[in-house]
């Protein structure tokens, strides 16, 4: 590869940074444009109440790999995280709670003061999902293989069996293998972006978030600034290798000569020239908006249209007066930060009807809820004695039927509020000012297709070699010269870095 190879990345989200990083690294000469006016996309730290800072959509560093905070050298570039033990506190409508330490042990205590029944439980389930993160592990920072080539890999050791509960074994059913109160068998699920819990397949969906459970302690936890103090320390480091970013700088269409992607048009009509183009937009913004369909093969974009964008999801931001009052699932000596991030998810059957609900068009009468308080643990985003608080909500409809999120949102918004009003009665008198993210709003401010935060629905046809573009090799398109990077790819998307960091790797090894 010549030293002068020239790149430019559409889209400064973190996958973006991560892979210009990279490919600065390897002698690329890099420019990352990006549409608004800071970098980040989906991680960014937003002044949406004047004084009050919050995460816009991404609110909680957990699958970030220690290879790329190690590489990019993100600690010294501004990253501080707040490790959170426990990393969430599961609460219920008659007043229990559950706190998940890092330590099983911890947890098998907590579980058995619920649920005597389930005692020596959780070390159990612990046990198979460590195994199932590790073998999805081996594929997380490379390019990805297909399910015939996992069962190769796996045959003849004890991933073997791991691998065929996961393809076989509905998560649902793993769960009730392991507990008896139906309170701990949803926590022990979690919220994914796949909730037909009861469906072959949906284990497999579930091992991608069970990847946090490998995540060292200190890499684990609230972002001081937010979450766009991820993305900022690795703008920084990006710079520092030689990348240029441009921001206010909007793609209009990526230019595609001879069956070739030659650079960039940008909105205000300027072309710029590039060896290589990578979008770090999802594949239905890409190749239904950037690339004229007259560059691609017959079908493809009807086939691109078929990728499945089905699970959306809503965030609720406010500002607090005070802090709501948690006293009845809290116990004496409990730190306040224990509430910086609390789950709602009371029973399995709640889990399944709020995906029914947004597949069936429906905002949820059953809303998954993980509220978060990150003040407790980073004053500075609020004045002095403020807090400020969000709400990301599982699952909802991408679009609802019989009418628009802008007719609804604050119907919808206040119906979450008043549902989390059941376990913090007192949380209106706690909220001082408030708005709701609808898929829509998330849509328009992040660019992302149906508001789908991880660009593709998680699901278990679109995992590994399955999250590549139809026909194509993973990173790679059917026009020469032009990459994905985004988390449509492999591995997916939370704010791991994964995608940016392999897409990277796959140009190097093309070219090379």
């Amino acid at each position: 590869m010549a030293q002068s190879e020239s790149c430019i990345i559409v889209g400064a989200g973190h996958n973006g940074l991560v892979a210009a990083y990279y490919l600065a690294r390897a002698g690329f000469d890099v420019t990352v444009l990006e549409r608004t006016e800071r970098v980040g996309g989906g991680a960014v730290t937003d002044e949406l109440f004047p004084g009050y800072r919050i995460g816009t959509c991404a609110y909680v560093c957990h699958m970030l790999q220690r290879r790329i905070i190690d590489d990019m050298e993100l600690r010294r570039h501004g990253l501080h995280i707040y490790p959170l033990d426990p990393s969430g506190l599961f609460i219920y409508p008659n007043g229990d709670s559950l706190r998940f330490w890092h330590e099983h042990e911890r947890i098998d205590e907590e579980i058995a003061l619920m649920s005597p029944r389930d005692r020596g439980a959780w070390p159990k389930w612990m046990e198979f999902w460590e195994d199932a993160a590790r073998l999805f592990q081996r594929y997380f920072l490379s390019e990805p293989p297909t399910f015939d080539e996992v069962a190769q890999d796996v045959a003849g050791t004890k991933y073997e069996a791991v691998w065929e509960r996961l393809l076989n074994v509905p998560i649902r059913a793993m769960a009730e293998e392991y507990f008896e109160d139906p309170r701990i068998a949803a926590a022990a699920i979690g919220s994914g972006d796949y909730g037909a819990i009861s469906e072959p397949g949906s284990a497999l969906a579930q091992t991608y978030f069970k990847m946090s459970f490998l995540t060292a302690d200190e890499d684990l936890g609230i972002v001081r600034g937010g979450m766009g103090g991820v993305t900022q320390a690795m703008a920084n480091s990006a710079r520092e290798a030689g990348v240029a970013i441009r921001t206010n700088a909007t793609v209009n269409s990526i230019i595609v000569r001879d069956g070739r992607a030659t650079g960039v048009l940008l909105e205000t009509g300027e072309e710029i020239g590039a060896d290589i183009v990578i979008s770090n937009a999802d594949p239905k913004s890409t190749f239904l908006c950037l690339v004229d369909e007259n560059a691609l093969p017959s079908g493809f974009p009807e086939k691109v249209r078929g990728l499945s964008t089905r699970s959306a999801s809503m965030k609720l931001h406010a500002v607090l007066k005070r802090l709501p009052d948690f006293s009845r699932y809290l116990r004496p000596g409990d730190p306040d930060s224990l509430i910086a991030m609390v789950r709602i998810m009371p029973t399995p059957d709640y889990i399944e009807a709020s995906w029914r609900d947004a597949m069936n068009g429906t905002p949820t009468r059953h809303p998954i809820m993980q509220l978060q308080i990150p003040t407790v643990f980073d004053p500075t985003l609020a004045p002095p004695g403020g807090h400020v608080m969000s709400i990301w909500v599982t699952y909802e409809p991408a679009r609802p039927r019989g009418g628009s999120w802008s007719e609804i949102r604050r119907d919808v918004g206040n119906a979450l509020i008043d549902e989390l009003e059941r376990y913090l009665p007192d949380i209106r008198e706690c909220i001082e000012e408030w708005d709701v993210f609808t898929p829509a709003d998330i849509g328009e401010r992040v660019g992302m297709t149906d508001g789908n935060i991880r660009h593709l629905d998680l699901s278990p046809d679109q995992l590994l070699a399955n999250r590549s573009l139809p026909g194509c090799a993973p990173y790679r398109t059917p026009v020469a010269g032009l990459y994905m990077c985004g988390a449509g790819m492999h591995p997916g998307g939370e704010v791991s870095g994964a995608p940016g960091h392999n897409a990277a790797h796959a140009v190097v090894g093309d070219l090379r």
